[in-house]
């Protein structure tokens, strides 16, 4: 799902996409944090290229964004892992996947980033809400 469309004035100038990348559910509830930190990112980067990608269970899946985001003339896609613990998916699954991706699109300049909970600011934003308990 592309949380923005650029218009056709702004589309020449959008070289570069974001694909945030989950796991998946079958249960349609699961997906809107995910889908909500896309928003969040359009309201701070209006003219951002941003999509949600998903592992398995849930729609669309990361090739298929990739695909989505190569037709709109995209030569750069960031995909950032919405996992909070470095599991199978993040250490094996995904660069897997991310190698195929490469080979079908050489032309691409792909960068995969560390998993969500790896930064440490959401480590310090968790942190903050946890405290808010006990103030």
């Amino acid at each position: 799902m592309i949380t923005k469309q650029s218009s056709k004035s702004d589309h020449s100038s959008i070289h570069s996409g974001i694909i945030l990348f989950a796991h998946g559910s079958r249960d349609p509830l699961w997906r809107l944090p995910i889908e909500a930190v896309a928003s969040r990112i359009i309201s701070l980067s209006p003219h951002a290229l941003v999509m949600c990608a998903y592992l398995e269970l849930t729609t669309p899946d990361l090739p298929s964004c990739v695909r989505t985001l190569v037709e709109k003339g995209v030569t750069r896609i960031s995909v950032l892992p919405m996992f909070l613990g470095i599991g199978k998916h993040a250490r094996e699954d995904l660069p897997l996947l991310m190698k195929q991706l490469q080979d079908t699109y050489p032309q691409i300049d792909f960068e995969l980033r560390k998993a969500i909970g790896e930064e440490p600011e959401l480590t310090l934003a968790i942190a903050q809400i946890a405290l808010k308990t006990v103030s």
